[in-house]
């Protein structure tokens, strides 16, 4: 191995490993997960599903984790007893309403106790009247794969039509192919509109379950391989061929001459890694449509700025409604860096700036916002990030990984 190669140890992905643990609840644990996330997201998810086995309480609270509440509250839905759906301040801005409608049509009681559309609800468990939904996926596709991931539990499965083309359809897929994994019988009608899940009988064969490395967090080191092109970034785990809608890292960073190069090891097939470098020729401008990735905005939006490249990001309609409002986080922090940034509700067109330190990035609570930043410290090292811990939702061992990198 050359002596300038980093390497790189990222965790689980989130998103699969808060689909198996609700796969396993469902069906009663018979799959043996290897190498969970380590992210406050899944502790949260194992502690709430706990929960809700051993009915200690019936106030169930997702901090700041919407992929969470949304998750539990169709199985809170599906659980006898009353409950209390609840969050912090941000959760409750986020949206819900399209879940709380689909859970109503099917005769379930939910009750926005403050807010229609908006957490805290009330619900009642009990079992479904209907087993045919619409459901609104624009904003989010978490609506769809919750509903999608309680399903077999329900008596007569499901049969979920989106009325509009999802934001994060890879999330879906993911989702489904998850549940097909677990035996479960899953299908999709020709247009790709209708799901249909059936209810899960007998018991699946006993299995391992291996966790891919997550691609959300391998995307901040490719900003690091653009910024530093003498060093060769090796990420661990990783694989070209995944089922994450955010492998759309590999796809952007090319046009910034950022290249990926799988690796896989001569004594075990299954072992991966891609080695990451930049240097390489960059487009003239950038044009990428993030709807499949949007949780990727923030990376790609500093890296662009970092690069000096005229970039369009379109599709991001939806990243205002995240852990923060992003559209309104991105533009402020890269403007106080002296980057023009122009947005709109459908696009971000960051235009050819230099770049000039700014004391402080303030991340407003947001792990993505952090962590989009934090390569930049690699060419402004007094650069501080507020509130550094916010890491923790998604990759804690971040700053450890990153100290690999800046130190070289």
């Amino acid at each position: 191995m050359n002596t300038n190669d980093i390497r790189i140890n990222l965790p689980a992905s989130k998103s699969m490993s808060n689909r198996w643990l609700m796969i396993n609840h469902m069906i009663g644990s018979h799959f043996r997960i290897g190498k969970l996330s380590t992210s406050n997201d899944t502790k949260l998810l194992r502690n709430l599903l706990a929960q809700i086995e051993s009915h200690s309480s019936d106030v169930y609270y997702c901090e700041n984790a919407g992929s969470v509440a949304r998750f539990i509250m169709p199985q809170l839905a599906m659980t006898s007893g009353h409950h209390l759906l609840t969050g912090d301040e941000r959760l409750l801005q986020r949206p819900m309403a399209p879940l709380i409608d689909a859970l109503r049509q099917m005769g379930f009681r939910v009750e926005c106790t403050e807010r229609e559309g908006f957490l805290p609800v009330q619900i009642q468990g009990g079992v479904p009247t209907k087993r045919t939904v619409q459901v609104d996926p624009l904003l989010s596709s978490q609506f769809v794969s919750a509903l999608l991931l309680v399903a077999p539990k329900m008596p007569e499965g499901i049969s979920l039509t989106m009325t509009q083309r999802p934001t994060s359809r890879p999330y879906i897929d993911m989702t489904c192919d998850a549940l097909l994994q677990a035996g479960i019988e899953v299908r999709r009608s020709s247009n790709g509109r209708t799901y249909y899940v059936q209810p899960f009988q007998g018991k699946p064969k006993p299995a391992t379950i291996t966790i891919e490395r997550d691609w959300s967090a391998a995307s901040y080191f490719y900003t690091m391989a653009l910024l530093r092109p003498d060093l060769r970034i090796r990420l661990l785990g990783l694989q070209l061929d995944s089922c994450q809608g955010d492998s759309a890292t590999d796809r952007f960073f090319r046009q910034l001459g950022v290249m990926s190069t799988e690796v896989r090891s001569p004594y075990r097939a299954a072992s991966r890694s891609i080695t990451v470098q930049g240097g390489g020729e960059k487009a003239k401008t950038v044009q990428f449509n993030c709807i499949d990735c949007p949780d990727l905005v923030p990376t790609f939006a500093v890296a662009a700025a970092a690069a000096g490249l005229r970039t369009v990001l379109k599709g991001v309609s939806n990243i205002a409604l995240k852990e923060s409002d992003r559209r309104e986080a991105i533009t402020t922090e890269l403007r106080r860096m002296g980057v023009t940034v122009n947005a709109t509700n459908e696009e971000l067109h960051i235009l050819p700036s230099k770049l000039k330190p700014s004391g402080m990035v303030r991340t407003y609570g947001d792990h993505r916002i952090a962590m989009a930043f934090a390569p930049l410290r690699l060419v402004f090292p007094d650069l501080e990030i507020e509130n550094p811990d916010v890491v923790g939702k998604s990759f804690p061992e971040f700053w450890e990984e990153f100290d690999k990198v800046l130190n070289a």
